[in-house]
């Protein structure tokens, strides 16, 4: 699953992919629609890849969130509705990050997560294997790099 290029907007719903750098901004597409737009450079515009989840004693990466989820769930959608009361969604994402930072991470934080989540599953974008296939890679290139 390569997040590199998949974009969060603030104040926009959905996800985007990155297109192109423009004059005044970025030219992003939407996951669902494929509609072509211009975010401004005053945009707050995030890689899926730079976003971490708080825990106790770290951050965990968002990949990582959404590889416990995709286990949890077999492959599956959510078994909870991103709309949930709060305390149900705390209470589930607790089970997929046992430690996670309950003062720094809200549940408006977890209703994105989820949302993001059915998203890429939606457009087949979250592949494990794909993700194994990088880790050798980069287990490979570690040891070459030893020798």
């Amino acid at each position: 699953m390569n997040l590199k290029d998949i974009l969060a907007v603030s104040g926009m719903s959905g996800l985007y992919r990155f297109v192109s750098q423009g004059r005044n901004g970025v030219i992003i597409e939407g996951l669902v629609d494929k509609k072509r737009i211009n975010a401004s450079a005053s945009a707050r515009v995030s890689a899926l890849e730079d976003i971490a989840i708080y825990t106790e004693d770290k951050e965990l990466p968002l990949k990582e969130v959404l590889r416990r989820i995709y286990q949890k769930e077999n492959a599956g959608a959510t078994a909870i509705d991103p709309k949930s009361p709060n305390d149900k969604l705390k209470k589930y994402f607790e089970e997929i990050v046992p430690d996670y930072d309950h003062d720094k991470v809200y549940a408006s934080d977890i209703k994105k997560v989820l949302i993001w989540y059915n998203l890429l599953l939606s457009q087949n974008m979250i592949d494990l294997d794909e993700d194994l296939k990088e880790e050798e890679k980069t287990e490979e290139i570690k040891e070459e790099e030893k020798q």
